[in-house]
């Protein structure tokens, strides 16, 4: 049995005859189907980003979006009169999402032909279809999460976030610490279980250990004494980066294991591994406990044999590795913590090292 399809991650949408009823530059005054309108805010709700692939003039028909209520749902337009497939090409690009993950919407065959044609990957759909897309299992992730529904948003402050880092003339750190970056570390919620279970699983190249807890066994560890799961989210100036981060602890008397650490390859240029790890580190030297590491080498996750090594964890012996058992493949790295300071960069909240109820600022 072949695999289903993955789920649209972003929809592009041509204007004329699609979007909405009639031609722009012909007609003058074109209006948006409620059908269509409902697909456009049910779709944004659900996660899923959309843009514009459309020939015409740009700021004509972008002022006629903001007329009719529907230019905030959409990200990255092109409106050009260039081939649509550079621009389909370019969106997905932007975003960093396969094409296997895009979808394409218009009313003229010739239009799909030519993006289907330069970009196979990417599904097709004709202006007739649109108000049949949310009964489709492509265009309906079977849970949608927090950092989901404000996913729109995320990306719009990324743009605006990469936009001026281009232009920052000082230097990286200096840029950081304009930001006004917040991190947050908290122990997870319930409801916060998808989007790190996600995390797990898409994660790679920030993955101590390459494993995957399912969704079912990260619940089973909510209510279990000895384990803390910890959930990292960002903010700044600009808006939420949403979650980015995760860390499965299991506390001892004498030790606490990392038995997970993960973090987006969104966020390692703000340092948001080695925050953790020095946060932890401090956590640990407070709580008067050794640190113990779990890590799996694999193709992808040099950068956090890195983190590790550079935090000082090592491959030494020591009495409380004996309670401990990595698993196959992987080694237990060890740290003797000691007092580190807060990062300049960004603000910190987190848990009290003791498993105390509550968040303080680290300082």
């Amino acid at each position: 049995m072949s695999e289903a399809p993955p789920v649209v991650k972003c929809l592009i949408w041509d204007l004329d005859n699609t979007l909405w009823q009639g031609t722009l530059v012909e007609d003058g005054h074109v209006e948006v189907d409620d059908a269509v309108r409902k697909v456009v805010t049910e779709l944004d709700a659900r996660g899923v980003l959309q843009a514009v692939s459309s020939r015409n003039d740009h700021d004509e028909a972008w002022a006629r979006l903001e007329e009719l209520g529907l230019a905030e749902y959409f990200v990255l337009p092109h409106i050009n009169w260039g081939p649509k497939s550079e621009s389909v090409r370019r969106i997905a690009e932007r975003l960093n999402f396969a094409l296997t993950t895009i979808a394409f919407i218009d009313d003229l065959p010739t239009e799909r032909a030519e993006v289907a044609y330069h970009l196979p990957d990417v599904r097709c759909y004709s202006a007739d279809q649109a108000a049949l897309l949310l009964g489709l299992p492509e265009f309906s992730p079977p849970v949608v999460t927090v950092d989901a529904r404000r996913r729109r948003q995320m990306y719009r402050a990324g743009f605006e976030r990469d936009r001026e880092r281009e232009q920052y003339q000082g230097a990286d750190e200096e840029f950081l610490r304009s930001l006004d970056l917040v991190m947050r570390i908290s122990r997870a919620r319930d409801e916060e279980i998808t989007r790190v279970e996600e995390l797990t699983l898409r994660t790679s190249q920030m993955n101590a250990t390459g494993v995957h807890y399912s969704d079912a066994a990260l619940r089973a560890l909510l209510d279990d004494e000895r384990h803390d799961v910890l959930v990292v989210s960002m903010a700044d100036r600009f808006g939420p980066h949403g979650a980015v981060g995760v860390m499965l602890i299991e506390r001892t008397p004498h030790a606490w294991r990392i038995k997970l650490l993960a973090t987006s390859c969104r966020v390692v240029s703000f340092g948001a591994g080695a925050v953790l790890l020095r946060w932890l580190t401090d956590a640990a030297a407070r709580a008067g406990v050794h640190l113990v590491a779990d890590f799996r080498r694999t193709e992808r996750n040099r950068m956090m044999e890195v983190a590790y090594r550079f935090a000082g964890f090592t491959g030494a012996d020591c009495a409380c590795l004996a309670t401990f058992s990595p698993g196959e493949g992987a080694e237990c790295l060890h740290l003797e913590p000691v007092r580190q300071d807060p990062p300049t960069t960004m603000r910190v909240f987190a848990p009290e090292p003791h498993g105390t109820a509550g968040e303080a600022q680290w300082t």
